[in-house]
């Protein structure tokens, strides 16, 4: 199977193919990764490895402003991700293009990227001014009875996102139809669910759509069935993700 080297950018959240994922830069790390990438021609994609970082946290201190006044941050492309840096993070990730990389006066970037294809974490290199992996494609297989398994999903996310939206009604599906193939719609429902990050890759990572779509129906249902006993819930708005700062 053919591999690549890419810039690796981790990150504690996860990145699904299709899914658009604003960033705000200001480590200088993530700053020469950027300057990079603007080497590449406009007409060209301008990809990226986007990788969770195990447990949610880093393993160090990596930026000033910590809390203990006394500890210095580490410097260098793998700081705070320990002595090796593959271990620091889930092996399957998220390949991204960033169609807008835009530098403030002051060098920090505003970056919008989209996620393309799922990849898996070979290697982490720390020996340039940011990390780069060596990643090999990881292929998305329909599995059984996906296109069923897509539909059930639909109407139990319907269902989820009326307990949810409450008043405001502001979701995934506003102004628009949810789209109904089955890949697509596994990778949106995994990303506009309010879930924890383990399960969020986990679901990145199933073997196939069909497994994907399964473990949705699930927790589409024990989620619904949780909110409805809850008395209220503040108005989620499904369409907008935070904007992730390195």
């Amino acid at each position: 199977m053919t591999t690549a080297r890419l810039p690796l950018f981790p990150l504690n959240s996860v990145l699904f193919p299709g899914l658009v994922l604003p960033l705000n830069i200001f480590e200088e790390r993530y700053r020469a990764m950027m300057r990079e990438l603007l080497k590449t021609p406009e007409d060209e994609p301008r990809r990226f490895a986007v990788v969770t970082i195990r447990d949610g946290h880093e393993v160090a201190p990596s930026a000033p402003g910590i809390p203990d006044p006394t500890a210095v941050p580490e410097r260098g492309p793998a700081a705070g991700f320990g002595t090796d840096p593959l271990r620091s993070f889930h092996k399957v990730g998220c390949v991204a293009d960033a169609a807008t990389i835009r530098e403030r006066t002051d060098g920090t970037f505003e970056v919008l990227a989209t996620g393309t294809t799922r990849a898996r974490l070979l290697s982490v290199d720390a020996s340039g001014p940011f990390l780069t992996a060596e990643l090999e494609p990881v292929p998305e297989a329909p599995g059984e009875e996906a296109g069923a398994l897509a539909e059930g999903v639909l109407r139990a996310f319907r269902q989820y996102q009326k307990r949810l939206a409450g008043a405001r009604e502001r979701s995934l599906a506003t102004g628009a139809e949810l789209p109904d193939e089955p890949g697509v719609v596994s990778y949106l429902v995994a990303a506009a669910m309010m879930l924890d990050t383990p399960t969020r890759q986990r679901l990145l990572q199933a073997p196939d759509t069909a497994s994907r779509l399964r473990d949705e129906l699930k927790l589409l249902r024990t989620e619904t069935a949780i909110i409805r006993n809850l008395p209220s819930l503040p108005a989620a708005d499904l369409t907008r993700g935070p904007t992730h700062l390195n």
